[in-house]
């Protein structure tokens, strides 16, 4: 399925389906917010610790079925898959953008 997302949101998803750490990387901005389930990472650091270490080093992809637009952010669901339990898994990425570049994005499943 071919899905109309923002280019940031586009290169990020075919980053994540190369597991291309740098590429996914690229597309935050150095102050962006990544909540995942709950969790908040704040910062270039610690986005970048908490993908290589709970995506990449699992192999876990997402494959998105489904966008939306909602209260001006992005909303793409899909399932991801992966060497973790319960594979695969769906999940809701929702994204707010700024200056054509991720500000925050929230996970959930």
């Amino acid at each position: 399925m071919s899905l109309n997302l923002p280019k940031p949101i586009a290169d990020y998803v075919e980053a994540n389906a190369r597991l291309d750490l740098e590429g996914m990387m690229k597309h935050f901005t150095n102050d962006a917010v990544f909540i995942d389930n709950g969790k908040r990472y704040e910062g270039s650091a610690e986005i970048r610790k908490l993908l290589r270490d709970e995506a990449i080093a699992v192999k876990a992809i997402f494959e998105p079925d489904a966008v939306r637009e909602e209260d001006g952010n992005v909303v793409l669901e899909g399932p991801a898959h992966g060497e973790f339990p319960g594979s695969p898994l769906r999940f809701t990425y929702r994204f707010t953008l700024a200056n054509d570049a991720i500000k925050v994005l929230e996970t959930t499943v």
